[in-house]
Parts: C-alpha cells; structure tokens; sequence
C-alpha cells in the first residue's frame, strides 16, 4: 500500500517543514512495525520549494489471517484461498488508515512541540494513493471528499489496460489537491479510506465510536453523506452506527447553539444548571430528591423527564427502590441513559429494576399509574406555560402517586450567577423561572386541587436574601382524597401561571 503527500512552500515557509508536522525527518528512511506489516516513512524529495512523505505498508497477508482468524474480506470459511490471495498487500483500505494512526499520531492530533504554531497553519497539500478500493466508484469518491473542499481526481483503474473490454475494477488512482491543515488531511484520510472499502480487518468494537467521533470532530457532524459514513466505518453494526449518528447530532446542535454538548439541554445534562459549580449544585439536588423519597416509603418511583439517567443510576444503589422507571420524550437522552447506565451489561436481577420509556408529560399515559412516587426534577421550566395545565393533570390527576417531588430554579438566586446577564434565565430552553412565591402559589393550588398537602425545602445554600439556587416541592396525597375527573373527560382547569397565579387552562391558551 503506497500514499504521497506533497506539499510546496517558499525560503521563508520552507517545504521542508512537513518534517517537522509528520515528526519524521526527511533525511532518514524509517521502520515501524504495525499490527499487520511494517510500514516505512521516507522523502522521495525534501527542498525548500516542495517536499513529499511518502507511507509504503507491507501487509504480511499470512500474518494477517493469523492475527484476525478469518476476519475481514476473504475471510469466509469457504474461501480459505481468497485468505492468501486477495489485495491487502497492494490497495489502501482499513489497515492503511490503522498504520497512519500508528506512525503519525501526533500529527493527526494537531501536535508539534517543535514548532507549535504550526499545525494551525494551512498547506497546499496533494496526497496520491495509486490504487484505492472504492466500492460506489468514482461517484462515491467525490461525494465524501469534494464537501471536504478537496479538488478531486479520481481515475477508475482497467482490470486489464490489454483488455478494455473488460471494463474497469472497483479500483481507483485518487489524488486530492486542496488548502487544509496536514492534521485534517490526514483524519479525512483516517476514516475515509476504509469507508470506501466498505470493509474492516479488525474486529469493530463500540470504542470504534469513540474513535469515528475523534477524527471527524469539526467536519463530519456538517458531512452531507453523514450516514453512510459511520455506517461503513462501524461496520453496519446497527447500534453503534446509531450511537455515532446521535452523538453527531447533538455535536451539530450544541455548534450551532454556540455551546458544548453537554450544556445543550438540562434534559441531557444537569450540570448545565448554572455557570457556577454546577456538579454540587446538582449532587445536592439528586440527595434532597432521595431523602424525600426515602422518608416517603416509596418502592416503586417515577422519574419523570429522566434525561441521560443521572437520577435513575442514584436510585440503582439503593435496593429499597424495587421499581425505577425513566421517562422522556427525547429518544436521544434514552439511548444515552440505557448506555451511562450499561443496562446491557447488568445483572438479569438487577436489570428488572430499571424501565425507560419514551413519553410525554403533557398527556396521560395508563403506564404512569400505580407508582408510589413521581419526580419532577427540573422539568417544568422546560414546559410552555399552556400547556402546564395539561402536565399537571397527566402527573397529580391520572397517575395520581403517593408523593410526587419537584425541583425547579429559584429565579431570586440568579443575581447570585456572576457570568449570568440581568433578566436571562439560566437556559436557552427554560420557558420561565419562578421566584419563591411564584412556585409556592403554583404548587399550593395544585395540592387543593387534587387533594395533596404540599411542604418546600431549600435545595442548597438558602441565602438569607434571595433563598436557595434550586427549590423542592414535596407533595404528598391526602387520606381518602377525591379522585379529579371531569364531567366530559377532558383535562380539568389546572394553574398554568406566567407569573405565579393561578389561572385556568382557557386562561393560560388565551
């Protein structure tokens, strides 16, 4: 397997530099031994004025099949000459990918202790890999590397310049030209070519996300031809394929949000609850929320918008909660939770105790009743005010548990938030946030209106002048309260205040 990269420059920015990038000297030929061959580095040309690395790969194809015990293309136990017979020694494919990790790491992580500034410099680059397997053809080939901003040419290579008739391989003489960071190139290049070959010599464990998430950071969330990408690296396994695709997703929103990840969305991640020490702030609420559970009795709990499952793991630990189940409407935040929470690597006994289900708490849901309790924790600043009405009655007048806990901002503490601007709330999402008042009203007439008492506690230092960041309501059902129903079974008037009074639902749509 062979690949070039050339790059031009001038006295002043020498060519020469891409020594320096690559960390491997152009006036030395240099060894390195891979999984499955030895690979070579050496400068077929280093002036000032143009300079080319050059990667040779020497497959050892007996090694190989030794190493992946038939894995791979040719692999099959009906093929076994196709094992030694094949083109791994000559065409770049997965294991060529695997040795440019190998020998330029550094380069492919933007390093250069040298000369640190420069790996954010741009080159004009052309990179040559003679013969490329490219299953989809040239079409294919320019799909995934002209959004690049690579120039691209790609040359079908004859399965027999002596016999044209017989039409072209699956092969390709690729040559790429273009502007771009070497640490770029070389990540297109890292997972790019064993896309094209469609094909992996090497088991596709699920740190193969990790890796695919790594060298597409900051190019393959925005790559039209996403899908197909991290579909083929990971091997068309269906669920890391669907992990890739999701956590790209939530990569996408968080850029355009001008945001990390996990700061997009409280229901994805709690730590997003202010721009202060949020990891105490969140720990302190998850312990009020599990002692009031405790002194509750509750066995069997709801945890209602449970987000990646951060609430669900702590009630995990505690054996006197039989029956756990997450709810939220966002399928993203399920599948985080099920893989933070490893469900498929639980005990069978273990796993019994834990449900997660998608659902809307805007709608009654039979799957919700026969709880002992339910929490709320830091969801109903998320719900359009309404549609409170119709959340209120789904929890306390269809599910109808023994306790319910709700958490929410106290919106007094927020002047305490230095890096948080006057009047904003503390995430883009949140639909209001409650002073102390607000909240006390909101919940007291909901506990008369379906026959709860309601007590609050502070959740975390209650500062004597604007109370505590994060404020609970722990609502408990009254002995033989009345059941709430309508008369025409539509949802009953229920609060939905803007500003803390209660309003009915009519009122509140108006």
């Amino acid at each position: 397997m062979f690949l070039t990269m050339t790059t031009t420059g001038s006295a002043e920015r020498p060519a020469t530099d891409l020594g320096f990038l690559l960390h491997k000297h152009p006036d030395r030929a240099q060894e390195f031994s891979t999984s499955h061959g030895t690979a070579h580095v050496f400068y077929p040309e280093a002036e000032a004025e143009r300079c080319t690395a050059a990667l040779l790969l020497e497959v050892d194809p007996v090694a190989l099949v030794r190493r992946g015990r038939g894995k791979g293309r040719g692999g099959a136990p009906d093929s076994a000459l196709a094992q030694y017979v094949n083109d791994r020694p000559y065409a770049a494919s997965s294991l060529l990918a695997v040795a440019l990790g190998a020998v330029f790491s550094s380069a492919l992580k933007g390093q250069c202790r040298a000369r640190p500034e420069l790996p954010g410099r741009e080159l004009p680059l052309r990179i040559e890999v003679p013969a490329l397997p490219a299953r989809g053809g040239t079409e294919l080939v320019h799909r995934l590397f002209r959004p690049l901003g690579w120039t691209v040419g790609a040359e079908p290579v004859p399965l027999d310049a002596r016999f044209p008739d017989w039409g072209d391989s699956r092969y390709v003489s690729l040559v790429l030209e273009g502007e771009a960071r070497l640490a770029d190139a070389l990540r297109h290049l890292y997972v790019l070519l064993p896309v094209l070959d469609d094909a992996k010599h090497y088991w596709v464990a699920p740190d193969e996300v990790d890796k695919l998430l790594r060298a597409g950071e900051g190019w393959l969330e925005h790559h039209p031809e996403q899908e197909l990408i991290a579909g083929r690296y990971l091997a068309r396994r269906r669920g890391l394929t669907r992990e890739a695709l999701e956590r790209l997703e939530l990569a996408r929103l968080a850029e355009a949000d001008g945001s990390e990840p996990g700061e997009l969305d409280n229901a994805v991640d709690e730590s997003t609850d202010t721009d202060e020490r949020p990891a105490p702030l969140a720990v302190l609420r998850r312990e009020a929320i599990l002692a009031a559970l405790r002194e509750a009795g509750a066995a069997r709990v709801l945890d209602l918008g449970c987000g990646q499952g951060q609430l669900v793991r702590e009630l995990l630990k505690d054996a006197r909660f039989t029956g756990i189940t997450g709810v939220d409407v966002s399928m993203r935040a399920l599948h985080e939770a099920r893989r933070r929470l490893r469900l498929e690597r639980m005990s069978e006994r273990q796993a019994a105790r834990v449900t997660l289900t998608q659902g809307s708490l805007t709608y009654t849901d039979p799957r919700l009743s026969g709880y002992d309790a339910a929490v709320l924790s830091e969801v109903i600043e998320h719900i359009d005010p309404p549609r409170l009405p119709a959340a209120e009655y789904a929890v306390f007048g269809a599910a109808r548990p023994g306790t319910v806990v709700v958490t929410t901002p106290n919106a007094e503490y927020n002047v305490r938030w230095e890096t948080l601007p006057a009047g904003e709330v503390r995430h883009h999402d949140h639909r209001f946030e409650w002073t102390r008042e607000e909240f006390r009203a909101w919940a007291r007439a909901v506990a008369e209106r379906h026959g709860y008492t309601v007590e609050f506690r502070p959740v975390g230092e209650d500062d004597p002048e604007v109370g505590p960041p994060t404020q609970l309501a722990l609502f408990r059902l009254a002995a033989e309260a009345p059941i709430s129903e309508t008369s025409n079974g539509e949802t009953p008037n229920t609060g939905a205040p803007d500003t803390g009074a209660p309003n009915t639902a009519k009122e509140a749509a108006a």
